[in-house]
């Protein structure tokens, strides 16, 4: 692994911890982190109140040039969605409840990090 992609992985993680705390101070229950599927991976998956919700947490330099919420293509909406249906199936306890898709963008800057978290970011497809 290369310095960079090293300090990319780890900028990632300190993201996604970030996005989980914040998410937390919000109300959410976690339920699983770093869901693995054919196809995809779901940062967090949390409970808000009754609902489900699966999280996508990207994690920016300010000094990018696409903003962490709009890094999110529809490929990227696909996969994840593709994930939160294997996670479903596998996790039949959850299969009835309602569920969306959040995003949760993460702007690095001076040592300091911004929050924007953005709910109902994007919808499933039917099957």
């Amino acid at each position: 692994m290369t310095e960079r992609s090293e300090a990319r992985q780890a900028c990632g993680a300190a993201g996604e911890q970030h996005a989980l705390e914040h998410l937390e101070r919000q109300g959410l229950r976690l339920v699983a982190r770093n869901v693995h599927a054919r196809g995809g991976e779901i940062d967090l998956v949390m409970l808000d109140g009754p609902a489900l919700v699966f999280v996508e947490v990207r994690a920016r330099a300010a000094r990018g040039l696409v903003g962490a919420l709009e890094s999110v293509t529809p490929a990227k909406q696909r996969r994840i969605v593709t994930a939160a249906r294997i996670f479903l199936g596998r996790n039949p306890q959850h299969a009835q409840r309602a569920c969306r898709f959040d995003v949760v963008g993460i702007t690095h800057a001076a040592g300091k990090h911004s929050i924007e978290w953005l709910q109902n970011a994007f919808e499933a497809s039917p099957a």
